[in-house]
């Protein structure tokens, strides 16, 4: 009897034990499962803080939300020098007259960079094309980095895509080097995708620097393809003769790729002055950098200032400012819509001076 009730007592405090040991783990799950006043706060602060964070960062790509309007773009002082680090509140953006909300912004840009080398292969460039050979490449040396990638192509009785896009600046100094002065033949465009090797129609126009063409094949074939930071070089004298499209149509083409344009004037005044002719190069190309929010960099024929030229775009390029907002005019029709960017401090803004409300 003794023994059975041993047993039964033993077993009595096993079952309270077992029912102790639950009671502390509810217990503990009732203590994990509710956060303290502090927990809640601390929970609440670093949303808020990634919340701001997002705000503050840019859109990864105008095609990937076309709701979104992308703009890229440089601050400079009276004297050209380059503002960098100001903050969101620095600037006011516009489209056509009305104010808009700034959703994105990022005061140095780290996106891919997709480049362009438009290089002039006319009669009027032999004298200066070894120049830009020499110092072009150095600059695609200098300038592309892992993720970037970009492309050469020449202009001159055609247009020519030597070197499709690419990340080795080998490739792309070779394909610089491979460029020869052409200045007689039939017009044609060859090696673009979508234009099939056909020529470009120019009919009862003398035929020499397909300048404009190049800029609207390069926008439209090349560029338009492409996301993230995208800008075009041309190493020209800025003369256009035979283009089937006219200086409206490559800038139009280049906005709509949203491509920033720059050029280099390399001109070989000697030229013109031998053959009896003027030269206005540069008032077009003016335009063409002006809506585009590049800019246009006097050369001549000084391998110093084009060496200069392209440290001043490479500079450029990499202390980018990105703006992102939600146009308050949801439509896209196609339409083109004029913005403006403006500094609070009174800086000048070099950026383009619109887009166009491209149908999704």
């Amino acid at each position: 009897m003794r023994s059975l009730f041993r047993l039964r007592a033993f077993c009595i405090q096993l079952v309270l034990l077992g029912l102790g040991l639950g009671t502390l783990v509810a217990l503990a799950q009732d203590v994990q499962m509710v956060p303290d006043q502090q927990d809640r706060e601390a929970a609440d602060k670093a949303q808020s803080q990634k919340d701001e964070k997002d705000a503050d960062q840019p859109v990864t790509t105008f095609k990937a939300n076309t709701n979104v309007v992308q703009l890229f773009f440089n601050v400079k002082d009276k004297k050209g020098g380059m503002i960098g680090n100001l903050p969101k509140d620095a600037f006011e953006v516009a489209e056509d007259g009305k104010p808009q909300t700034i959703k994105y912004f990022s005061a140095e840009s780290q996106l891919p960079l997709t480049l362009g080398i438009l290089i002039d292969s006319s009669a009027s460039q032999e004298r200066v094309l070894n120049m830009e050979q020499e110092v072009g490449g150095a600059f695609l040396s200098q300038i592309l980095r892992e993720k970037d990638m970009a492309f050469v192509m020449d202009f001159n009785i055609g247009v020519s895509l030597v070197q499709d896009f690419t990340s080795s600046p080998r490739r792309l100094k070779e394909a610089l080097n491979s460029v020869k002065i052409n200045s007689g033949g039939q017009a044609v465009v060859s090696g673009l995708p979508g234009q099939g090797g056909g020529p470009v129609p120019t009919i009862g126009q003398p035929k020499g620097t397909l300048l404009f063409d190049a800029v609207y094949l390069a926008s439209h074939d090349e560029m338009g393809q492409q996301v993230d930071r995208k800008a075009m070089i041309l190493l020209t004298d800025g003369e256009d003769q035979g283009s089937q499209y006219k200086v409206r149509d490559a800038i139009e083409a280049a906005q709509k790729a949203d491509t920033i344009v720059y050029v280099l004037l390399c001109a070989d005044r000697g030229f013109y002055w031998n053959a009896g002719a003027s030269f206005s190069g540069d008032s077009e190309m003016k335009k063409l950098t002006l809506e585009t929010g590049g800019r246009v960099i006097e050369v001549g024929n000084k391998p110093e200032k084009l060496r200069a030229a392209f440290q001043q775009i490479s500079d450029e390029l990499r202390s980018q400012y990105n703006i992102g907002y939600v146009p308050l005019n949801p439509k896209r029709d196609g339409s083109f819509h004029k913005v403006e960017i403006k500094s609070k401090q009174g800086y000048k803004v070099q950026s383009r001076s619109g887009y166009f409300a491209i149908p999704d």
